[in-house]
């Protein structure tokens, strides 16, 4: 399972905004199988980002935009949701 530092999260999500964006040197965040145990997501913009099976036990994801998000087979067990907005997630399989 690969894990990401703090520095390599905000990298990602800089990227993905730019993706999102059209921006150059954009990148749709793939955080598929990821280790994201208690990581700090909290405010992120994730929207259609691929979280596909990723540990995110215990993760704070308050406020994070998480909208159309494929979170198949993610473990959400204890991770922080609060106004997160999860509308049109793929969440099939999430625990």
């Amino acid at each position: 399972m690969k894990t990401f530092t703090t520095e390599e999260l905000k990298e990602i999500c800089a990227a993905h905004i730019k993706w999102l964006r059209d921006e150059e040197g954009g990148q749709r965040a793939d955080l598929q199988g990821a280790d994201l145990q208690r990581a700090d997501l909290h405010d992120a913009y994730l929207r259609n980002a691929y979280l596909q099976g990723a540990d995110l036990r215990g993760a704070d994801l308050h406020d994070a935009d998480l909208q159309g998000a494929d979170l198949r087979d993610a473990d959400l067990q204890g991770a922080d949701l609060r106004d997160a907005d999860l509308r049109d997630a793929r969440t099939s399989s999430a625990r």
